[in-house]
Protein backbone atom coordinates (compact mmCIF):
# COMPACT_ATOMS: atom_id res chain seq x y z
CA UNK A 1 0.00 0.00 0.00
CA UNK A 2 1.27 3.64 -1.02
CA UNK A 3 1.66 5.98 2.17
CA UNK A 4 -0.41 8.37 0.14
CA UNK A 5 -3.47 5.70 -0.06
CA UNK A 6 -2.55 4.80 3.83
CA UNK A 7 -2.87 8.50 4.82
CA UNK A 8 -5.99 8.59 3.29
CA UNK A 9 -7.49 5.65 4.72
CA UNK A 10 -6.28 6.45 8.00
CA UNK A 11 -8.55 9.91 7.44
CA UNK A 12 -11.90 7.43 6.25
CA UNK A 13 -12.05 4.72 8.26
CA UNK A 14 -12.77 7.06 11.73
CA UNK A 15 -15.57 8.83 9.07
CA UNK A 16 -17.10 5.59 8.12
CA UNK A 17 -17.37 4.52 12.25
CA UNK A 18 -19.44 7.56 12.67
CA UNK A 19 -21.31 7.00 9.80
CA UNK A 20 -22.01 3.59 10.90
CA UNK A 21 -23.20 4.46 14.39
CA UNK A 22 -25.41 7.29 13.18
CA UNK A 23 -27.47 4.61 11.83
CA UNK A 24 -28.28 3.34 15.62
CA UNK A 25 -30.95 6.12 16.52
CA UNK A 26 -32.85 6.04 19.22
CA UNK A 27 -36.74 5.65 18.97
CA UNK A 28 -38.89 9.06 19.84
CA UNK A 29 -42.61 8.67 20.63
CA UNK A 30 -45.28 11.26 21.63
CA UNK A 31 -47.30 9.82 24.65
CA UNK A 32 -50.60 10.87 25.65
CA UNK A 33 -51.53 9.54 29.15
CA UNK A 34 -55.04 9.72 31.29
CA UNK A 35 -54.87 7.94 34.74
CA UNK A 36 -56.37 6.85 37.79
CA UNK A 37 -54.80 3.66 38.27
CA UNK A 38 -55.56 2.12 41.67
CA UNK A 39 -52.37 1.43 43.65
CA UNK A 40 -51.29 -2.49 42.54
CA UNK A 41 -52.42 -4.12 46.04
CA UNK A 42 -53.26 -7.55 44.83
CA UNK A 43 -55.08 -6.06 41.56
CA UNK A 44 -54.68 -8.94 39.04
CA UNK A 45 -55.33 -7.81 35.01
CA UNK A 46 -56.39 -9.34 31.43
CA UNK A 47 -55.36 -8.51 28.38
CA UNK A 48 -57.67 -8.53 25.22
CA UNK A 49 -57.69 -7.13 22.20
CA UNK A 50 -59.50 -4.17 20.93
CA UNK A 51 -59.85 -5.63 17.96
CA UNK A 52 -61.86 -8.52 18.02
CA UNK A 53 -60.14 -9.99 14.51
CA UNK A 54 -56.29 -10.48 16.62
CA UNK A 55 -58.51 -12.68 19.39
CA UNK A 56 -56.21 -15.95 19.19
CA UNK A 57 -53.65 -14.58 17.15
CA UNK A 58 -50.03 -14.77 17.29
CA UNK A 59 -49.16 -11.74 16.88
CA UNK A 60 -51.16 -10.11 19.64
CA UNK A 61 -50.17 -12.49 22.10
CA UNK A 62 -46.51 -11.50 21.27
CA UNK A 63 -47.58 -7.93 22.21
CA UNK A 64 -49.57 -8.73 24.94
CA UNK A 65 -46.84 -10.60 26.95
CA UNK A 66 -44.86 -7.27 26.76
CA UNK A 67 -47.66 -5.20 28.06
CA UNK A 68 -47.97 -8.34 30.46
CA UNK A 69 -44.21 -8.09 31.37
CA UNK A 70 -44.67 -4.07 32.21
CA UNK A 71 -47.68 -4.57 33.89
CA UNK A 72 -45.80 -7.34 36.22
CA UNK A 73 -42.60 -5.66 37.16
CA UNK A 74 -44.44 -2.57 38.69
CA UNK A 75 -46.58 -5.29 41.01
CA UNK A 76 -50.07 -6.17 38.81
CA UNK A 77 -50.37 -10.02 38.30
CA UNK A 78 -51.74 -11.15 35.33
CA UNK A 79 -55.41 -13.39 35.70
CA UNK A 80 -55.92 -16.65 33.67
CA UNK A 81 -59.26 -15.02 32.60
CA UNK A 82 -61.27 -12.12 32.08
CA UNK A 83 -63.28 -13.28 34.92
CA UNK A 84 -61.11 -13.09 37.43
CA UNK A 85 -59.17 -10.25 36.60
CA UNK A 86 -59.72 -7.03 38.71
CA UNK A 87 -58.77 -4.96 35.85
CA UNK A 88 -59.17 -5.52 32.08
CA UNK A 89 -56.39 -4.30 29.74
CA UNK A 90 -57.26 -3.36 26.04
CA UNK A 91 -54.45 -2.90 23.95
CA UNK A 92 -54.72 -1.56 20.38
CA UNK A 93 -52.03 -1.48 17.66
CA UNK A 94 -51.37 -0.50 14.19
CA UNK A 95 -49.77 1.62 11.65
CA UNK A 96 -50.87 3.62 8.20
CA UNK A 97 -50.20 3.52 4.99
CA UNK A 98 -47.86 6.15 4.94
CA UNK A 99 -47.35 9.84 3.25
CA UNK A 100 -44.71 10.69 0.57
CA UNK A 101 -42.53 13.21 1.81
CA UNK A 102 -39.84 14.78 -0.29
CA UNK A 103 -36.54 16.94 1.64
CA UNK A 104 -34.25 19.21 0.25
CA UNK A 105 -31.35 21.17 1.85
CA UNK A 106 -27.84 22.61 0.94
CA UNK A 107 -25.14 19.91 0.26
CA UNK A 108 -23.38 19.66 3.55
CA UNK A 109 -20.58 21.40 4.22
CA UNK A 110 -18.80 18.30 5.27
CA UNK A 111 -18.93 15.25 3.28
CA UNK A 112 -17.67 11.45 3.03
CA UNK A 113 -15.13 12.06 -0.07
CA UNK A 114 -11.13 11.86 -0.89
CA UNK A 115 -9.08 12.79 -3.33
CA UNK A 116 -5.98 14.79 -4.30
CA UNK A 117 -4.82 18.30 -3.91
CA UNK A 118 -3.01 19.97 -6.88
CA UNK A 119 -0.45 22.52 -6.85
CA UNK A 120 2.29 23.41 -4.62
CA UNK A 121 0.71 21.13 -1.85
CA UNK A 122 0.67 17.48 -2.94
CA UNK A 123 -1.41 14.55 -0.84
CA UNK A 124 -4.63 14.09 0.33
CA UNK A 125 -6.43 16.24 2.87
CA UNK A 126 -9.63 17.56 3.65
CA UNK A 127 -10.84 21.78 3.73
CA UNK A 128 -10.49 24.73 1.96
CA UNK A 129 -6.31 23.86 1.59
CA UNK A 130 -5.28 20.32 2.17
CA UNK A 131 -1.80 21.80 2.80
CA UNK A 132 -0.06 25.22 3.45
CA UNK A 133 0.48 26.40 0.29
CA UNK A 134 -1.79 23.98 -1.43
CA UNK A 135 -4.24 25.44 -4.23
CA UNK A 136 -7.56 26.07 -4.01
CA UNK A 137 -8.91 23.93 -6.43
CA UNK A 138 -9.43 20.58 -4.66
CA UNK A 139 -11.46 17.49 -5.44
CA UNK A 140 -13.06 16.09 -2.42
CA UNK A 141 -14.34 17.74 0.44
CA UNK A 142 -16.80 20.60 -0.14
CA UNK A 143 -15.79 23.92 0.10
CA UNK A 144 -19.13 26.66 0.50
CA UNK A 145 -16.28 29.46 0.03
CA UNK A 146 -16.04 28.23 -3.67
CA UNK A 147 -19.18 26.06 -4.61
CA UNK A 148 -22.88 28.50 -4.23
CA UNK A 149 -24.56 26.36 -2.04
CA UNK A 150 -28.02 26.61 -4.04
CA UNK A 151 -26.13 24.97 -6.81
CA UNK A 152 -26.07 22.15 -4.72
CA UNK A 153 -29.10 20.51 -3.64
CA UNK A 154 -29.58 17.21 -1.90
CA UNK A 155 -32.58 16.22 -2.28
CA UNK A 156 -34.39 13.01 -0.57
CA UNK A 157 -37.49 11.27 -1.72
CA UNK A 158 -38.94 9.20 1.19
CA UNK A 159 -42.53 7.64 2.55
CA UNK A 160 -43.30 8.58 6.44
CA UNK A 161 -45.46 5.85 8.28
CA UNK A 162 -47.18 6.57 11.69
CA UNK A 163 -47.39 4.14 13.86
CA UNK A 164 -49.78 4.07 17.57
CA UNK A 165 -50.17 1.89 20.33
CA UNK A 166 -53.36 2.19 22.40
CA UNK A 167 -53.85 1.17 25.67
CA UNK A 168 -57.06 0.97 28.07
CA UNK A 169 -57.60 -0.30 31.09
CA UNK A 170 -61.39 -0.73 33.05
CA UNK A 171 -62.02 -2.03 36.55
CA UNK A 172 -63.57 -5.58 35.72
CA UNK A 173 -66.13 -4.60 38.59
CA UNK A 174 -68.09 -2.00 37.17
CA UNK A 175 -66.57 -1.05 33.99
CA UNK A 176 -64.85 2.12 35.22
CA UNK A 177 -62.10 3.42 33.09
CA UNK A 178 -58.68 4.01 35.29
CA UNK A 179 -55.86 4.33 32.62
CA UNK A 180 -56.22 6.00 28.61
CA UNK A 181 -53.16 5.86 27.04
CA UNK A 182 -51.88 6.54 23.22
CA UNK A 183 -48.47 6.56 21.92
CA UNK A 184 -47.77 7.54 18.44
CA UNK A 185 -44.12 7.53 16.18
CA UNK A 186 -43.21 8.41 12.70
CA UNK A 187 -40.69 6.38 10.94
CA UNK A 188 -39.11 5.34 7.41
CA UNK A 189 -39.92 1.83 9.24
CA UNK A 190 -43.18 0.22 8.59
CA UNK A 191 -42.35 -3.47 10.32
CA UNK A 192 -44.67 -3.66 13.32
CA UNK A 193 -42.50 -6.57 15.15
CA UNK A 194 -40.04 -3.82 15.17
CA UNK A 195 -42.11 -0.60 16.11
CA UNK A 196 -44.80 -2.24 18.52
CA UNK A 197 -42.31 -2.74 21.37
CA UNK A 198 -40.49 0.60 21.35
CA UNK A 199 -43.87 1.91 21.80
CA UNK A 200 -44.71 -0.20 24.49
CA UNK A 201 -41.59 1.04 26.55
CA UNK A 202 -42.36 4.35 25.41
CA UNK A 203 -46.13 3.87 27.16
CA UNK A 204 -44.84 2.35 30.44
CA UNK A 205 -41.81 4.93 30.87
CA UNK A 206 -42.44 6.34 34.05
CA UNK A 207 -46.01 4.75 34.24
CA UNK A 208 -48.76 5.70 34.71
CA UNK A 209 -47.72 9.05 34.38
CA UNK A 210 -49.59 12.16 35.38
CA UNK A 211 -52.90 12.39 34.21
CA UNK A 212 -53.76 14.69 31.11
CA UNK A 213 -49.99 14.85 30.04
CA UNK A 214 -48.44 14.71 26.34
CA UNK A 215 -44.92 14.16 26.30
CA UNK A 216 -42.42 13.10 24.11
CA UNK A 217 -40.52 9.90 25.17
CA UNK A 218 -37.17 8.63 23.62
CA UNK A 219 -36.19 4.95 23.47
CA UNK A 220 -32.72 4.92 23.32
CA UNK A 221 -31.26 2.15 20.60
CA UNK A 222 -30.49 -1.67 22.00
CA UNK A 223 -27.14 -2.34 23.69
CA UNK A 224 -24.35 -3.25 21.31
CA UNK A 225 -24.61 -6.90 20.54
CA UNK A 226 -28.43 -7.46 21.33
Amino acid sequence: MTKSRAITLKWLAPLALLALSACATPFKADVSRFQAMPAPSNQSFYIQPADPKNEGGLEFANYAKLVSQKLEGIGYRPATDAKGASLLVSLDYGIDKGTEKVRTWPRSYIGMGYGYGFGPGWGPGFGRYPYWGASPYYYGWYDPFWNSPWDYQDVESFTEFTSFLDLKISRAIDGDRVFEGVAKAHSTNDKLTQLVPNLVEAMFTNFPGNSGEEIKITVPPPAKGK
